[in-house]
């Protein structure tokens, strides 16, 4: 027989070997506790009555198995729930062996949303962290914000003392983290075990504008723990055009429902070391004109907003 022919062959019979309903998934470990929606397999290796047919927990946490009827597993850890169905089977059956397996699982969700790369709802199958849950989120966007909120419900209780911006709403605890010092390890406590139906929601970082002479206008993050300034803003937009007039340079900042007003900066200092760096806001937006009158391009400032608003966010994706 070919080795291509006999590879096939090999392959088919190890599928008819595992029998109906045996495509379990694997689960971290036997920590993972089970509840309702988990679908499992239960085997006992001394009798064959038990069915290996895959099993729906019911809402109320139970399950109905031959010889020992209903019975409790939400809320067992798996080890708990094979030392629980291998209780009940003694009666019947000497030293039972019972092995319990997860399909599916559909008890533990956690909700993930905000500047992550995949927001969604995911399985914590086992004992995750809140770095390992961002992980099974696709990571955090670059343009993610300085902290994110966790909620919980009060049945599991509040969160870890080294959490210490939490406060209770209602029926669920809500705590404030630092990204930055849970990314960079700054801060392991940060770093918690989340429970079933935690919220996790990254903020997104607010934005600068830079438009006029440089080589890449657009909106930018103002990412990181520290002050956002001028310098920061102009690298991100590539630095100047050649036909650029740093001296003229302006921010032009909300203020209140007088519009926005005009924050002078003169670029070619700041970047000869001659002047300090400037700092910026949110929504603030650098302008830099060409060499040409200066209130020519201010002329058409909304429409330049307008149209930088629209743009794809620079390294937000």
């Amino acid at each position: 027989m070919p080795i291509a022919a006999l590879v096939a062959f090999l392959f088919s019979l190890a599928l008819k070997l595992q029998g109906p309903g045996t495509e379990e998934v694997s689960v971290p470990d036997n920590s993972y506790i089970l509840g309702p929606g988990d679908r499992i397999v239960v085997r006992c290796l001394n009798t064959d009555e038990v069915s290996p047919a895959p099993i729906r927990i019911d809402n109320d946490g139970r399950v109905t198995l031959p010889y020992v009827g209903r019975i409790t597993l939400g809320g067992l850890t798996i080890n708990d729930a094979e030392k629980g169905v291998a209780d009940k089977l003694s009666r019947f059956i000497q030293h039972p062996e019972v092995e319990l397996s997860v399909v599916e699982s559909h008890s533990q969700p956690v909700s993930v949303f905000g500047a992550v790369k995949n927001p969604g709802a995911y399985q914590l199958e086992g004992r995750k962290t809140l770095i390992e849950v961002l992980a099974m989120a696709g990571g955090l966007r670059p343009d993610a914000g300085q902290t994110l909120k966790l909620t919980r419900r009060q049945e599991w209780g509040v969160f870890p003392s080294s959490t210490s911006d939490q406060r209770s709403v209602g029926d669920v605890t809500v705590a404030e983290i630092s990204i930055d010092e849970l990314v960079r390890g700054r801060s392991p406590f940060s770093d918690i075990v989340l429970h079933p139906h935690d919220v996790v929601s990254v903020s997104q970082a607010e934005l600068v504008y830079v438009i006029g002479q440089v080589r890449k206008p657009g909106g930018f993050p103002m990412s990181g723990p520290a002050d956002f300034s001028v310098l920061q803003a102009l690298s991100l937009a590539e630095g100047l055009d050649r036909t650029a007039a740093p001296k003229k340079a302006v921010i032009l900042r909300k203020q209140g429902s007088a519009g926005r007003i005009e924050v002078p900066v003169n670029l070619e200092r700041i970047l000869a070391g001659r002047a300090p760096d400037t700092r910026m806001e949110a929504e603030d937006v650098l302008f830099i004109p060409n060499n040409a009158a200066k209130s020519a391009g201010m002329k058409t400032l909304d429409t330049i907003l307008q149209t930088t608003t629209g743009m794809a966010i620079y390294g937000r994706y």
